[in-house]
């Protein structure tokens, strides 16, 4: 798991990320970051790598 930072544009990534979220109810907003989470997962691909980023980010909770 990577834990440093390993993205192109971090801004740029954000601003999208607001753009996205803009507007939608807390219903909307759930469904979107359950969405984004899944595919974002499908990229990765990896089983213990995913298992290893749960377990940091249910640490981190």
């Amino acid at each position: 798991m990577i834990t440093n930072p390993h993205w192109q544009d971090a801004d740029t990534f954000y601003e999208q990320l607001l753009d996205a979220q803009a507007g939608l109810s807390p219903e909307q907003l759930q469904a979107f970051s359950a969405r984004l989470i899944l595919l974002l997962a499908n990229q990765v691909g990896d089983a213990a790598v995913l298992a290893a980023c749960i377990q940091a980010a249910r640490e981190a909770a």
